[in-house]
């Protein structure tokens, strides 16, 4: 097994940076905050930027919690990958996650001035201090039941591999909960009236009667009693009910919705004028 280090202060953009690497040195994972990375998915470890302070998410980043080290020492004894890329901010930090997790020694360093412009990092720089955001190198759906109810986005980035060939991939940007920006809150009544307008807006729904919520620690779900219009495809409708809801409240609220439940409630006749 072979161990690669990519090496950057906080925030001059590694992350984003990452597949680059991966693609040009056909490297198996990625081992970046606490997350092991296989072919663009998650397969093991806790985001540290899902920590409530800085120092959280360095202990978290560098595996001292004896179960999650546990779990990702566990799941690269399965995989047995060739080459693992960690990204670290310090030589020493790469070299405490490599102790824990029982890897063989670095045997390539990478620094972020090899393979970014001073130019990229800077802007890299004024990206997490003037907005507060992290990128990490999976698409989006990998990181919404871990991120659920986070500021969470796409970017997508064009590499070329080692085979020359250029490849499109899509990496997700959160807004940690440490960020200096602070929390935020989205209350249920504002989930539940956006659910409503979503629904209301589908051909067939004649009124919203009922929104209830149920929180899950990976995300919500939605119930609603719904009265339709006579003579619609009843089923159509519902299942259109359904989508709706779901992409409304996932791309205004970033919460992960795992479950929408509508029942048909009764039917409305129009009178015929």
């Amino acid at each position: 097994m072979k161990i690669y280090a990519l090496i950057g202060a906080s925030g001059t953009g590694k992350s984003h940076r990452a597949q680059q690497i991966v693609g040009k040195k056909k490297i198996d994972c990625i081992i970046d905050d606490g997350l092991l990375i296989r072919n663009n998915r998650i397969v093991a470890g806790v985001s540290a930027k899902r920590e409530k302070s800085k120092l959280a998410a360095v202990r978290r980043a560098i595996f001292m919690n004896e179960e999650h080290a546990h779990e990702v020492k566990s799941k690269i004894k399965r995989l047995h990958p060739k080459r693992i890329l960690i990204l670290g901010t310090s030589r020493k930090m790469v070299d405490k996650i490599v102790d824990t997790l029982g890897l063989p020694q670095v045997s390539e360093v990478i620094h972020i001035e090899d393979i970014a412009t001073p130019e990229e990092i800077e802007d890299a720089k004024r990206t997490r201090q003037s907005e507060g955001i992290h990128v990490i190198p999976v698409p989006t759906f990998e990181v919404k039941k871990q991120f659920s109810g986070y500021f969470i986005d796409a970017v997508k980035m064009l590499f070329t591999d080692s085979k020359n060939r250029n490849k499109l991939v899509e990496k997700s940007v959160v807004r940690p909960t440490y960020s200096y920006m602070g929390k935020y809150t989205i209350s249920e009544s504002a989930i539940r009236a956006i659910a409503a307008h979503a629904a209301q807006g589908v051909d067939g729904v004649d009124k919203i009667t009922r929104v209830s919520l149920k929180n899950h620690p990976d995300g919500i779900d939605i119930n609603l009693d719904i009265i339709m219009d006579y003579g619609v495809n009843i089923v159509g409708v519902l299942t259109r009910v359904q989508a709706s809801v779901r992409k409304t409240v996932e791309y205004m609220t970033a919460l992960n919705v795992l479950n929408i439940d509508v029942v048909a409630k009764s039917l409305t006749v129009k009178k015929s004028k």
